[in-house]
């Protein structure tokens, strides 16, 4: 079983390998027909774009994906600088009419976007033209590579049941040296997903045929990182299976986010695409869908016919009355454990890294300032972005909505969510946007601390203090403590993942939906004659 482990290992650091490498693959350029097809295309009324573009990447030379990507962002800077001294030009000469005429030459959007547009239509190469292979030395050996690693340990680890050795010991675990090489892989891949998308074309390449079944269209940045998302979840369910064998609660908790993930967030969005309706993902609850009330969001719902209508009626719905509701019954966990994908990820590729999860009172702090001010942040944005909605303005008290939702999508969206909020797994724990940026995890806290039936109850009896619980919780909650009280935890931060009860050797703890009365009872401090205990007890 060991050398089919090591095989394994071998195989996935091999799809890796291959992974990575297809980025430096491939050549890119155009024909003039092929350019004069797009900028028709695109609508661009510029000529100096098409005579820079054609200069640039219409040519017989064999350029790489950065040199290509450096070519174009150059013709579009060249073209938009040209409009705009034209516009300082018109401007100080006072020429207003001049002056407006220019705007309509100017190219607009993120230069790199811009870039892997051109980069999908003028790729060749192993990657493009070979796409089954490719797909099969990335994905495919990556995907057999990591199923060999995981399904020994159903033997390996012997009878079900938690196995905690060597967790702290551990370079995977432990913050050693593989741990901050996938710290890097992952930063490096959020970063080149988010803000460099034309330098990852060749990997967009390997899930065409995938795209084109499912929606009709070629795969875009997002499509790839759609299906790389529901295929790591997939694998690292494997190895919750088999790690949490011994516990329903996790087995039933996995499969549920696993199905929301997949169904839900990925296969329904892409059939309705296919047939010519708005990509929506049903579970997606604002305010973490914080672009939902935006105004091209709205007037696409809007113009989408009766189907847009319910999409929209649904998103106010799910938020205002399904989430708090069933917060009330069920506790967080509903959604956060059960049902989000961000929690999905956390609970299969974040499991190994959920011990570093800081536990300190600074963090708990930090947490509750920086958690509550992302909520309040998408709130007011969000403010801003139904009034200018309604009123068709593009400003309030003299503050540009877009520049707002600009600097949200950039710090939060992209920065904390993906970057830091998947990248930093294996560093700070598995729940670090979670438990630090997720204002719907905020919106959720709130609820489950004043007004829900969720708790875990202890019974301290039991408890030996092995710190086991504290040790595994990703929300940074000293289980531990409450456990050697005998108190119900009733904390908003808690996801419910009960994972703290799994990893329990005595069943010291529960999680329930109980009653709201008794749910919060602190440890109370009796001082000899204070009290009657025989009433005390009777009331108990």
């Amino acid at each position: 079983m060991k050398l089919i482990k090591q095989t394994g290992l071998i195989t996935f650091l091999l799809g890796l390998t291959f992974f990575i490498g297809t980025i430096f693959t491939g050549s890119f350029n155009l024909t003039q027909p092929e350019l004069d097809t797009f900028i028709k295309e695109k609508g661009y009324k510029s000529e100096i774009i098409k005579d820079e573009l054609s200069k640039a990447i219409v040519t017989d030379e064999a350029l790489n994906i950065f040199q290509f990507s450096s070519r174009v962002i150059n013709a579009y800077e060249t073209s938009n600088n040209h409009y705009d001294a034209l516009i300082a030009k018109y401007d100080s000469d006072k020429n207003w009419d001049a002056k407006g005429k220019q705007f309509q030459y100017k190219i607009s959007g993120k230069p790199h976007s811009i870039s892997f547009e051109l980069a999908k239509k003028s790729g060749k190469g192993f990657a493009a033209d070979n796409t089954g292979w490719a797909w099969f030395l990335t994905f495919g050996l990556g995907i057999i590579g990591a199923l060999m690693f995981i399904v020994p340990d159903i033997i390996l680890l012997g009878k079900p049941g938690i196995k905690n050795d060597g967790i702290f010991l551990s370079a995977v675990t432990n913050r050693g040296w593989i741990g901050w090489f996938t710290f890097i892989f992952l930063v490096t891949f959020y970063i080149l997903l988010y803000f460099y998308p034309d330098f990852i074309v060749n990997w967009v390449y390997l899930v065409d045929p995938i795209s084109k079944s499912l929606s009709g269209n070629p795969a875009g940045q997002w499509f790839l990182y759609g299906f790389l998302y529901c295929t790591v979840m997939t694998v690292m369910a494997v190895r919750m299976y088999i790690k949490y064998r011994h516990n329903k609660y996790q087995i039933l908790r996995t499969t549920s986010v696993l199905f929301f993930q997949i169904v839900f967030a990925f296969l329904i969005p892409e059939i309705l695409v296919r047939f010519q309706m708005p990509w929506y993902d049903f579970k997606n609850a604002f305010p973490l869908d914080y672009d939902f009330f935006f105004r091209w969001n709205l007037e696409e719902l809007l113009a989408s016919g009766a189907f847009g209508l319910f999409i929209l009626v649904w998103g106010v719905v799910l938020t205002i009355v399904v989430v708090p509701v069933m917060v009330y019954f069920f506790g967080k966990r509903w959604y956060c454990s059960w049902v989000c994908g961000c929690g999905g990820l956390a609970e299969t590729l974040g499991d190994p890294y959920r011990q570093n999860s800081s536990k300190t009172l600074l963090s708990w702090r930090v947490e509750r300032i920086v958690i509550h001010s992302v909520l309040v942040f998408v709130l007011v944005m969000t403010g801003f972005a139904l009034y200018t909605f309604f009123t068709q303005e593009s400003q309030v008290l003299g503050i540009k909505t877009q520049t707002i939702q600009d600097i949200y999508g950039f710090l939060i969206g992209a920065i904390f969510a993906g970057v830091i909020g998947t990248g930093f797994y294996p560093i700070f724990g598995n729940r670090v946007w979670c438990r630090f940026g997720c204002p719907l995890a905020a919106y959720l806290g709130f609820v489950q601390r004043f007004k829900s039936r969720f708790r875990i109850t202890t019974n301290g009896g039991q408890c030996i203090s092995c710190g086991n619980c504290s040790t595994y919780c990703e929300q940074g909650i000293d289980v531990r403590a409450y456990a050697q009280k005998g108190e119900n935890i009733v904390r908003s931060s808690c996801v419910g993942c009960g994972i703290c009860s799994a990893v329990c050797p005595r069943g010291v703890l529960k999680l329930e939906n109980g009653p709201e009365e008794g749910r919060i009872n602190p440890t109370e401090i009796l001082l000899g004659n204070d009290v009657d205990l025989m009433d005390l007890m009777n009331k108990k």
